[in-house]
């Protein structure tokens, strides 16, 4: 079952990586500014922000089979509408369209975890499904330069998003709810007290300051190695893809740090923030990446530096269902990560912004910093992680 997750996790970065291995030729083609190409990302994470407080409640209400099936689809056609932009404009709209789709995965992909696996084994279950996130950034600049070089970019957005419809028949074949889960009577709490929480609260804040790292990443990182490191598409394809390796690699680090933690009697909570705060000083070698001279060592640091973000996500996804009822999670998980999409639209276009009146240099620098006030937000905010039991349930579904 979480192999399934996995692959629909891969796609779903397939799909979204698409748009920045191929971002020098079709900012060339379109005539885009940095600025310009900011706001067709900003695009993607406003639907994606949106989304996300809408999927969750979704596949909650509709069951997880279903839910998820519904998201692939829709993401999946989207990805394909990129063939069609001949603008700036038509191709922020199908970004836009991409981000209502896409969000799904991961408020579904937490709903899988909660509901096939005890608390020692999420971290390790939430790193493996997350980890098809880096093996599709991993797989992107390869492929999708390999495609665009024999054939054209417009095949490149044909061909990811045809890949999940094959995994759609998979999907609805194979993949059913435990017997327990059909048995529980608790009824899921309402979306209006969820937002009120704390908990929901904090770690929505938290995503603010840790997850637009990582789209700073996957947007711009192929952008940096050309106008910084002038590379052409052919040495993006050979070399963007190592830093995702390392990143695939930190999600079953993380998984496993966690999981080691709580097999030597260490409480969910310590164990959990302990290592999501060990991740994050992790993330802070993204400063020196853009001071070295030796690309080398820069693509190195930049490894190091999104790994500590996987292996961070990996114990952090785990939280809802820590806390929360499973028939909860997707929604819980898709509220706070409209925090994500909030934060990812901000400095997305605060990097555009200072990209073109300025330099790298503060962009890497700010990034390097805020998964430190993630991680301090997690700490003395978030609260303990333990189950809620008397004071949120029974709540009747809004």
């Amino acid at each position: 079952m979480i192999g399934l997750v996995f692959l629909a996790t891969f796609i779903n970065y397939l799909d979204r990586q698409t748009l920045s291995v191929l971002a020098p030729t079709l900012r060339e083609e379109f005539g885009m500014t940095n600025v310009t190409y900011s706001r067709v990302t900003f695009a993607f994470l406003l639907a994606y922000t949106i989304a996300n407080g809408i999927s969750g409640p979704l596949i909650d209400r509709l069951g997880t089979r279903l839910g998820y099936a519904l998201m692939m689809i829709w993401w999946s056609s989207a990805a394909m509408m990129h063939a069609l932009a001949s603008n700036a404009l038509m191709l922020g709209a199908f970004r836009f369209l991409l981000g209502l789709g896409e969000a799904g995965n991961w408020p579904g992909g937490v709903k899988v975890v909660a509901e096939w696996f005890p608390a020692r084994e999420r971290a390790l279950a939430s790193g493996i499904f997350n980890s098809g996130a880096a093996l599709g950034a991993i797989i992107a600049p390869p492929l999708i330069v390999w495609v665009a070089l024999k054939l054209n970019w417009q095949s490149a957005f044909l061909l990811v998003g045809a890949s999940g419809f094959a995994w759609l028949v998979l999907w609805w074949l194979i993949y059913y709810t435990p017997l327990q889960q059909h048995a529980r009577s608790e009824k899921p709490i309402s979306w209006r007290r969820l937002i009120r929480t704390r908990f929901v609260i904090s770690l929505t804040l938290a995503k603010v300051f840790m997850d637009p790292v990582w789209y700073f990443y996957i947007f711009w990182f192929p952008e940096y190695l050309k106008r910084e490191r002038n590379f052409d598409l052919a040495s993006i394809g050979k070399y963007a893809w190592i830093p995702f390796l390392a990143a695939d690699i930190g999600n079953l680090i993380g998984g496993f740090v966690s999981a080691l933690l709580l097999r030597r009697g260490v409480s969910v909570t310590i164990a959990r923030k302990s290592a999501v705060t060990l991740f994050a000083v992790l993330m802070t070698c993204s400063i020196p990446a853009v001071l070295v001279g030796d690309v080398r060592v820069s693509i190195a640091l930049v490894s190091l530096a999104m790994m500590g973000y996987t292996g961070s996500l990996a114990n952090m996804l785990t939280f809802p269902a820590d806390v929360f009822p499973k028939n909860t999670v997707g929604s819980i998980w898709g509220l706070a990560s409209m925090g994500a999409g909030f934060g990812g639209m901000i400095f997305t276009l605060i990097t555009g912004w200072v990209l073109d009146h300025y330099s790298y240099v503060p962009v890497f620098v700010m990034f390097g910093i805020m998964p430190l006030v993630s991680a301090s937000i997690i700490w003395f905010a978030l609260g303990p992680l333990r189950p809620v039991v008397t004071n949120l349930q029974p709540v009747t579904t809004s």
